[in-house]
């Protein structure tokens, strides 16, 4: 079986449409995409309304979960690292995984066929 690497990319909801068209410029065509709400470096933000100030503690975010073997990681990396820094707290993190098997339901093929 080839080699499947999964790579969850957490970051601002700004930055959903350029990175959707980065990675599709390098070979991504298949990826999933969350709104989670997530709290780091960063935690939370106060806003006001009406006067009185209150805590967000919880900061939506996207979640871009894409699974690769032919398109290099690095190049996965590297892109979506280019294209997501700001330079500020809150550009998000990328998590890599070993993926040890695929199945497409409908078929039932697995591993880098099903992809």
């Amino acid at each position: 079986m080839d080699k499947m690497t999964k790579i969850d990319i957490i970051t601002r909801p700004e930055k959903a449409e350029d990175l959707k068209e980065a990675l599709n410029q390098i070979g991504i065509t298949g990826m999933t995409f969350s709104h989670v709400l997530g709290c780091g470096l960063q935690k939370g933000k106060s806003e006001y309304y009406r006067g009185s100030q209150y805590k967000i503690d919880l900061l939506p975010k996207i979640k871009i979960e894409v699974v690769v073997c032919e398109v290099p990681v690095d190049l996965v990396v590297s892109t979506a690292t280019q294209v997501l820094r700001t330079g500020e707290v809150g550009d998000g993190k990328i998590f890599v995984y070993a993926t040890q098997d695929v199945v497409k339901v409908r078929t039932g093929e697995q591993g880098v066929k099903a992809l």
